[in-house]
């Protein structure tokens, strides 16, 4: 039974064939990559925007009291 590959490009002959074919492919780990770094950039955004968010309330608060 032949098999073929459409994402490598390429005819492969046997079951064992293709499987190699698929493990040997690493045009997904670049998404993959991508995607992490995306994850961990936003959890750095995240974690910095509490951190204003309490002071700027902090610092509003001070204002309101001073004000009134």
């Amino acid at each position: 039974m032949e098999f073929s590959v459409p994402w490598a490009g390429k005819e492969v002959g046997t079951m064992k064939s293709l499987i190699l074919t698929f493990f040997k492919d690493q045009s997904g780990a670049t998404a993959i990559e991508y995607g992490l770094i995306a994850a961990g950039i936003s959890v750095a955004i995240i974690a910095t925007v509490a951190g204003l968010g309490t002071k700027l309330k902090s610092t509003f608060t001070a204002v309101d009291g001073a004000l009134n």
